[in-house]
């Protein structure tokens, strides 16, 4: 995967169902180097989002691997402007 520039991102990921998967979510991507501003939710089904604020580039393989240390799927790293 390539780099994710800096600004923002939204993160579709698969699986959350609960309050407790947006939490897990949440913990997990802060502990990322060089996330700030996480915002998560549901969108419904089992699918939920993350919109993360970068100040410098971030390899997106360090996201997949926080969102599938917290049980769960990346499935898209959509940058801001392609929202």
């Amino acid at each position: 995967m390539n780099e994710v520039r800096p600004s923002s991102v939204l993160l579709r990921i698969e699986g959350m169902t609960c309050e407790g998967c947006v939490r897990a979510v949440r913990e997990a991507l802060g502990r990322v180097p060089g996330v700030q501003g996480i915002e998560v939710g549901l969108e419904g089904g089992k699918i939920g989002w993350a919109r993360l604020r970068m100040p410098a580039p971030l390899d997106p393989a360090s996201l997949a691997e926080a969102v599938e240390e917290a049980g769960f799927t990346l499935r898209a790293v959509i940058p801001a402007e392609a929202e």
